[in-house]
C-alpha cells in the first residue's frame, strides 16, 4: 500500500469519516435547494408508507425524541408531512407524507441518485459494484451496530 499524502492518513476510521463528511455536505447542499435537511429527507423517506409511528421513525433514523419532534414540527409547518393518531394506540402518532411532501421527496431522491452516480463515476466501472458490495457487507455485518457500546449517531 502506498503512503498516504500528508494530512490524509490511511486508517479506516479516518477514511470512512472523511467520506461520510464529504458526502453529507454535498447531500445537504443539494437538499437545501429543496428547503429540507438530510434528517428531514430521511424522515420523509421512512414515513412514505404511512404505517410507522414517529417513535419508530426516530429509532430507524437514530434520532432522539426531542429532535424527532422538532423535525416533524418543521415538516408539518412546511406542509410536507402530518401526524395522525395511530388506530391501535391513540397516544401514538403515525407520520404521513403529504402530496407536497411526496413531490419534494421525489426531487430529494433524484438529488441523492445524482450524487451517488457522480461519486461512483470517480471509480473505474469495474470497481463500482465491488466497492458497493464491500461497503454494504461491512455495514450489514461488522459495522451494523452490534459491536458498539451503545454509542449511536443520527443516520438521517
Amino acid at each position: 500500500m502506498e503512503s498516504p499524502p500528508p494530512g490524509r492518513p490511511s486508517d479506516l476510521m479516518f477514511l470512512l469519516s472523511w467520506a461520510s463528511h464529504a458526502l453529507r455536505a454535498e447531500h445537504a447542499a443539494g437538499l437545501a435547494e429543496l428547503g429540507i435537511s438530510p434528517r428531514a429527507y430521511g424522515v420523509l423517506l421512512r414515513a412514505r408508507g404511512g404505517d410507522l409511528t414517529q417513535r419508530q421513525i426516530g429509532e430507524l433514523c437514530g434520532v432522539d425524541k426531542t429532535t424527532m419532534v422538532v423535525t416533524l414540527d418543521q415538516l408539518e409547518a412546511n406542509g410536507l408531512a402530518r401526524r395522525v393518531p395511530a388506530p391501535s394506540d391513540r397516544r401514538a402518532r403515525l407520520v404521513e407524507v403529504t402530496p407536497q411532501g411526496e413531490r419534494v421527496l421525489d426531487q430529494a431522491r433524484q438529488v441523492a441518485a445524482r450524487l451517488e452516480t457522480d461519486v461512483l463515476a470517480t471509480l473505474p466501472e469495474a470497481e463500482r459494484e465491488v466497492f458497493l458490495r464491500a461497503i454494504r457487507r461491512l455495514v450489514d455485518e461488522r459495522l451494523s451496530g452490534a459491536h458498539t457500546s451503545g454509542v449511536a449517531g443520527s443516520v438521517c
